[in-house]
């Protein structure tokens, strides 16, 4: 990708995953809200793209936007919610919703006008986010996420997946005695 098309595709790319993230909170259809949150997805993972993340980006593509949007969807279709117990829910919130949001969209246009100044170190002046003419290391994304998860993360990792092992067993567990 070249640098004069970078801003372009992070400019899109934020620009979808903003409307989609928008999108997944006013829907009222929950099935077109799970879709627009698949479009948010997918557009972070362009991001993390941009970032030179691929495996970070693969794995935001196949866990999130793959499999547990199905799962979301499929228990969006199984589960029965009452529509008029849902809209009076929704109607007697909004002015909070409305109220976090301007909040929200506050502190967005502060750091923004700030600019710089907010995000560079008081004593030094310079910039605490890194140079971008610095080079990226000789080892690969997925050799450093690999050498850590296995190397100095190997427990964590291994008790992670007993958890996910014991929500496995539960949810069948749980969904024999319905059967």
């Amino acid at each position: 990708m070249t640098p004069v098309a970078t801003p372009f595709f992070f400019y899109l790319l934020s620009g979808l995953a903003i409307i989609g993230g928008v999108l997944v909170i006013t829907r009222r259809n929950a099935v077109h809200s799970a879709l627009a949150l698949i479009v948010t997805l997918l557009a972070v993972s362009g991001l993390y793209l941009m970032l030179y993340a691929p495996f970070v980006a693969g794995v935001q593509i196949i866990v999130y936007a793959g499999g547990i949007m199905v799962l979301f969807l499929f228990v969006i279709m199984l589960v029965n919610i009452e529509r008029t117990v849902k809209e009076r829910q929704f109607n007697r919130i909004w002015p909070a919703g409305v109220l976090a949001a301007a909040a929200l969209l506050g502190l967005f246009v502060s750091v923004y006008v700030k600019g710089k100044t907010l995000l560079s170190d008081p004593v030094t002046g310079k910039p605490l986010w890194p140079d971008p003419t610095i080079s990226l290391p000789d080892s690969s994304n997925t050799q450093q996420i690999g050498v850590m998860l296995y190397g100095n993360y190997m427990f964590a990792f291994e008790i992670a997946s007993l958890l996910l092992l014991v929500a496995i067993l539960g949810a069948v567990i749980m969904a024999k005695k319905r059967i």
